[in-house]
This record gives structure tokens, C-alpha cells and sequence, in this order.
């Protein structure tokens, strides 16, 4: 897959282009409704023996737009992203920096330049797409937007026990810690990575070393407490349970959550190495022990249920 970034406006020259079959949004997350518009878009691509794109944007609008200086964290950051999309066998990713000047676009003006300036064949889009200045484009104008240059398909919106599914519905889920119906709506876990790096080696002194890790901030983490997990390294997956946390049986006014992942029956050295976090289930909150013995038990009933969890 070949990544293209464009600002605006964009020096492509149009004669140069593939003819291509796009699928267009935000896609933070990648989840089964977007998968489907994707998915739509790669397959329409090879029937007519053209090149598949996705067209999206980066930074999240708010953080352009909004007055105050925000920092949005995201389900799929953009490496995440290119990852996914290239196991979906897209040929080619557009991502578009995200701009006022982008924002001021009228709906003609952003259709003209990014998706019949790309020399786009047909647009994909789920059925909420909007485009141009505040939005005022939809799928439902899009017909009078493409000149004739272009065909378009509109997904339909995609549910899940009658919900549907939305990278909105997803963020909330993970602010609840329930990963396991997050894990429904994506297709797949969710999953980050993380350098591990040195911790105060609490763990080994208790008996359940832990591998501490260094997470991207862009990564939008599930709320604190103990999960069970998977862990990728070198291609070999591995069973755990993390803690992400505040260590309050340790430390107080601790405002910093830190990821602590126990990874069952292995006992190598991991320091400055990358690995990958699968997000299963939600075991239990985090709570402030008595004492180091407390502490002790409560991880060994962890451990019986994660186990439990991966065994059944």
C-alpha cells in the first residue's frame, strides 16, 4: 500500500493518476461499519481493474478547529490505521492534513480538488458523510457535487443488537472498560503498542514481574483496572493481565495512569522492545490495599480468572 500525504491544495498532477475506486471518511477505529465501506470500495476496485484508496484526514477537526488547544486521542492512530487498511488490501492511502483552509471549503470546492482532482472513479461513503464547509455536503447532494466525473455508493449504517455501530458508541464503551463488546463492534481486538521500559520492579519483589510500557498518547486507552490481555511479540502471542493504573496500594496523588502487563509463563528480558497489547475482557476496577499482602491475594485471583478466561 502506498501512503500519499496531501495538504491543501495539492500539487497531483491529474493526468499522472491511476483510475481509482475510493472509500472516504474519518475511519478512527476501523470498526465493522467502516470495514464495510472499505471493504466495498477494494472489491468495486478489482471488478473494474482499477487501483482502491482510502481518502482520509488527519488531525481530528476539533483540534483544528476548536478555540482552546485540545489533544484527541484515537481509537486507530495513523500507524494503526495503515496497518489495518493494509491487511485490507487497499492499493493506496490518501490522508489529508486536517487545516482551516481545508475547513473553508465549499462542498464543490472539496469535491473538486480531492476527489475528481484524484481522479476517483467512485466514491464509497457511509450514509453520514459530510464534506465541505461546516459540513453542509452530504450523500444525499453528492450527485450534483461530482460533474459527471464520478459514480458513488452510500453504505448504509451497520448495527449490532439493534445499536449502531459507531466510533462514538466505541468511546463510550471504553470509558465503561468493556472492551469485550468494544472487541463485537471492531471485528478484532483492541490493540496498541507499547515500548517496554524500566519500572520500579515492584512486581518481581511480589512474585508477578510485569513488563511496564511506554504507550503513544494518541492511543485512546480503556478506563483504569486489571484486564486480561494478549500480548504479540516476534510473532508469538502470549496470555496476560494488565493493570492500567494508578498504583494507589503505592503511591498517592498519582494523576498518570501506567500500563503494567504480568505476561503468563515468560520470563525474558523485553527492555526496549516493541510488542503489541490485545485488550480482551474487563476483570475488575483497581483498588487501594491494606497491604502488600492484600495486594498478593487479590493478583492471584486475577490470575485464576484470566486463566480461567483464556481456558474457557
Amino acid at each position: 500500500m502506498r501512503t500519499i500525504e496531501l495538504t491543501y491544495p495539492h500539487t497531483l498532477v491529474l493526468e499522472e493518476l491511476p483510475k481509482t475506486v475510493a472509500a472516504i471518511g474519518f475511519f478512527d477505529g476501523i470498526h465493522r461499519g467502516h470495514q464495510k465501506v472499505i471493504q466495498t470500495a477494494v472489491t468495486k476496485a478489482k471488478e473494474s481493474n482499477m487501483e482502491s484508496a482510502v481518502i482520509t484526514f488527519h488531525p481530528h477537526p476539533s483540534v483544528i478547529l476548536k478555540k482552546e488547544k485540545v489533544h484527541v486521542q484515537y481509537i486507530t492512530p495513523i500507524r494503526e490505521k495503515q496497518e489495518i487498511l493494509q491487511q485490507m488490501d487497499v492499493d493506496r492511502l490518501y490522508i489529508i492534513t486536517f487545516s482551516k483552509e481545508l475547513a473553508s471549503l465549499s462542498p464543490q470546492e472539496f469535491i473538486d480538488h480531492f476527489i475528481i482532482g484524484l481522479n476517483i472513479q467512485h466514491l464509497v461513503a457511509g450514509f453520514d458523510f459530510t464534506y465541505g464547509h461546516k459540513g453542509e455536503g452530504n450523500m444525499n447532494m453528492i450527485q450534483s457535487h461530482s460533474r459527471n466525473a464520478f459514480d458513488h455508493t452510500t453504505i448504509d449504517k451497520i448495527e449490532l443488537d439493534d445499536e449502531k455501530v459507531s466510533s462514538t458508541k466505541i468511546r463510550s464503551l471504553l470509558s465503561e472498560g468493556n472492551v469485550a463488546k468494544v472487541n463485537e463492534y471492531l471485528g478484532r481486538n483492541l490493540s496498541v503498542y507499547g515500548t517496554v521500559i524500566d519500572g520500579d520492579k515492584r512486581g518481581r519483589e511480589i512474585g508477578f514481574p510485569t513488563a511496564n510500557f511506554k504507550i503513544n498518547p494518541d492511543f485512546l486507552l480503556p478506563k483504569i483496572g486489571i484486564y486480561a490481555v494478549k500480548v504479540i511479540y516476534k510473532g508469538e502471542e502470549y496470555e496476560g493481565m494488565a493493570n492500567l493504573g494508578l498504583n494507589p496500594t503505592f503511591k498517592d496523588g498519582e494523576t498518570k495512569p501506567t500500563l503494567e502487563v504480568n505476561i503468563f509463563d515468560y520470563s525474558n528480558d523485553l527492555y526496549g522492545e516493541e510488542l503489541q497489547i490485545e485488550w480482551c475482557t474487563y476483570i475488575r476496577e483497581e483498588k487501594k490495599f491494606d497491604g502488600v499482602n492484600d495486594l498478593i491475594e487479590a493478583i492471584k485471583n486475577d490470575e485464576k480468572e484470566v486463566r480461567k478466561y483464556f481456558s474457557s
